[in-house]
């Protein structure tokens, strides 16, 4: 170890290895109705707390490697930007974004910000994969990850959660459930501090903690059962991200060199608030929710110091400095027994939405004369409805439509004002086949969508620059189109054993018009320096293609077992990159070939219990606009836990072989002075070997 800590943990739930004759049944909360996974015509894996906890995971990135067809993109403290089956960004610098896979946590919308994706005390993780253009809109053209925090409890408690590790990893966090007021209102509230000094030393300024992290977060959240009929439920989450940022080393090693550290901040304060009421001829849903998250992505460009080498080095820092606040309304009726149509074979969905961005940004940058700043604001509004209607005992057909109008406008102090306006729509028509054994057959297709937008940088920039040839360039790249998603999509999920075997595959093609690509530019200072512009375009087409498979086993009374499997083909099909390079045929950026996970856990006695998880993952390029790739990985993850009454202690050790993996790359550019700027590659590594102890107790 590099440095040792103790963790001691306290836990409101028993966590005691009970021996089980059967699988759990995991219930999906992400659709219009709770339903269950295996009743669910969607490919869809939901992580449950005690997955969670026994993976020893503070965020989420620490479990996204278990997810068929989910990566991930870190070029900041945390992973912030995910890529579900190839499709989602990679970055934000200057760009207003839109994204493409949405990130809900109890009902918030959080898509762009995944560093507020900490775990503690999180209920369960859900990811639908697939558009979303019925269910989210515009911010799920790839699919959603949804969050849910655990929900308050009638019987009172307290759970107590400490963690050292190592790199000076400590965590506390406390726990408390229970009635406020008799039984018709109950209450919630944990809140956990972490710290670590991060696996990464500064050799110049002689630290070892500039990549740190430094991560509060408070979820509280009450519910008032107003009377048999109607719920009422307030959640709000508090969070307190403050991590270094200094990941990137000239030597391609976990020892930096900066002189500016960076930062990469984010304050929330975040609320939902919903009502469930049902009615004799309907049930009514309304969620309202508003969010402000101020935040912080500051780095050292040059990632050295002055005096690495005089007469060929160059000094420059970047700040962004965002501010968000949102607000979200939503009104959803749905059917019951007396309100189904077609003589009581059809439950329908109807309702309406509202969702009102607004986001200022100051950039502090060393080659600016003067700060710059923006503001961009989005309003969404969007009618949907969906109609499920049983045709036979055993045919189901689901349709759903919904309708979006979409309006951005986008100001600087570049002079760039522009404002874009859309109506976009996304479907979803899928048959469901339940033969009398319980399985699950389904086959359907689904539209979604993304909006279109500027590239306000380089608009800027055309007008800045009196080089013809930069002009001309620029200008072909100023705007860029909406994409849609067609989803073809057969699936199956069933149950075997008497309920001790439960498996569920997905096959699906993904036809992209207009597809949005992450590029950046390159363009030459008159001092000799680069400037990086980065940038939205069209390719005309790309396909993506795959299987996602996940089973669960229960082998023995004592012995869970677990096998997820993703592979996946996405490549262009036209493309043309602004370096005038035919991509046609190529792999997308951030599109492995197969992601696998392979795990279990035995309850060796009462007591004692051991876990072990191996995930692997193939190579993949790191953007459309290089030809550096990862490489092909495995993890191996360990848990020794002992549970007695209201006590748990666990052992834990995370990727065990302490293997090397890139999270970030870059291969387009030199930043070495020393080596006269040649061109190489530049990685961000991702955890390396940590091993810790954890304690829990329930009072």
């Amino acid at each position: 170890m590099k440095k040792s800590c103790y963790l001691l943990t306290a836990s409101l739930l028993a966590v005691a290895p009970a021996l089980s004759r059967e699988l759990t049944e995991v219930v999906v909360t992400a659709e219009w109705r709770d339903t269950p996974l295996l009743n669910q015509s969607a490919s869809t894996t939901v992580l449950t707390s005690a997955a969670l906890r026994e993976r020893a995971a503070q965020h989420l990135e620490e479990v996204l490697n278990v997810i068929p067809n989910l990566n991930y993109a870190s070029g900041a403290s945390r992973a912030r930007f995910f890529q579900i089956r190839g499709i989602g960004e990679r970055s934000q610098f200057q760009e207003p974004l839109n994204a493409s896979v949405g990130l809900l946590i109890d009902g918030v919308d959080f898509s762009g910000l995944g560093a507020i994706g900490t775990l503690f005390d999180v209920a369960q993780v859900e990811v639908l994969r697939g558009p979303q253009g019925t269910l989210h809109g515009a911010n799920a053209l790839a699919g959603l990850v949804n969050i849910r925090s655990a929900a308050p409890e009638s019987s009172p408690g307290l759970r107590l959660e400490a963690t050292v590790a190592d790199y000076n990893t400590q965590a506390l966090g406390v726990v408390g459930t229970g009635p406020l007021a008799g039984d018709q209102l109950l209450y919630r509230v944990a809140v956990q501090q972490y710290g670590s000094d991060g696996y990464y030393d500064n050799d110049f300024l002689r630290r070892d903690d500039t990549n740190e992290r430094d991560e509060t977060t408070v979820r509280a959240r009450l519910r008032w059962l107003a009377s048999a009929t109607d719920t009422v439920d307030l959640s709000v989450t508090l969070a307190d991200i403050d991590n270094g940022y200094d990941a990137f080393s000239l030597d391609n090693t976990r020892r930096t060199l900066s002189d500016q550290p960076g930062r990469d901040r984010q304050d929330t304060s975040a609320a939902s608030l919903t009502w469930a009421a049902s009615r004799p001829a309907l049930d009514i849903e309304t969620v309202v929710t508003l969010a402000t998250s101020d935040t912080e992505y500051s780095f050292d460009e040059d990632w050295s110091f002055i005096g690495i080498a005089p007469e060929l080095e160059y000094c420059s820092f970047d700040r962004y400095l965002r501010d968000r606040d949102s607000f979200s309304g939503q009104l959803r009726l749905l059917s019951n027994e007396q309100s189904r149509l077609f003589e009581g074979r059809s439950d329908w969905t109807a309702g309406v939405y509202y969702l009102g961005d607004r986001e200022d940004l100051d950039r502090e940058y060393t080659y600016l004369d003067a700060p710059f700043n923006s503001r961009y604001d989005t309003d969404t509004g969007a009618v949907f409805g969906q109609l499920d209607t049983r045709l036979t005992d055993h045919l189901t057909l689901s349709s759903g439509l919904r309708l979006e109008r979409r309006r951005t406008d986008y100001a600087d102090n570049n002079g760039v004002a522009e404002r874009v306006a859309k109506n976009l729509w996304g479907a979803r028509l899928v048959l469901e086949y339940q033969p009398a054994d319980g399985a699950l057959w389904y086959g359907g297709i689904s539209r979604g969508y993304r909006g279109n937008g500027v590239n306000a940088g380089i608009l800027a920039s055309a007008g800045a620059t009196n080089d013809p040839g930069q002009q001309a360039l620029l200008a072909g790249l100023g705007r860029f189109d909406e994409e849609t998603l067609l989803n073809y999509e057969v699936g199956y999920k069933a149950e075997a054993l008497q309920g001790r075997l439960q498996g569920r595959l997905a096959l699906f093609y993904m036809d992209r018009d207009d597809q949005q690509v992450k590029g950046s530019l390159v363009l030459p200072r008159e001092d000799g320096s680069t400037a990086f512009l980065d940038y939205t375009n069209n390719a005309a087409r790309g396909h993506n293609y795959g299987l996602e498979l996940e089973i669960d086993w229960l082998a023995h009374e004592a012995l869970e077992l677990y096998a997820n499997l993703g592979l996946l083909e996405a490549s262009f099909d036209r493309y043309i990159n602004a370096d005038g390079t035919d991509l046609a045929g190529r792999e997308q950026a951030h599109a492995p070939g197969y992601q696998a996970a392979l795990g279990g856990r035995l309850a060796i006695t009462r007591q004692l219990y051991a876990r072990v998880d191996i995930e692997a993952r193939d190579s993949f390029y790191f953007s459309d606009r290089h030809d550096l790739r990862s490489e092909a990985y495995e993890l191996v993850h360990l848990r020794l836990g002992w549970v007695e009454a209201d006590w748990e202690v666990a052992l834990w050790a995370r990727n065990l072989a302490d293997r090397d993996y890139a999270t970030r790359g870059f291969g387009s550019f030199g930043n070495d002075p020393r080596k006269d700027y040649a061109v190489e590659p530049y990685y961000q590594f991702g955890e390396p070997r940590s091993v810790g102890l954890t304690a829990s107790y329930q009072f």
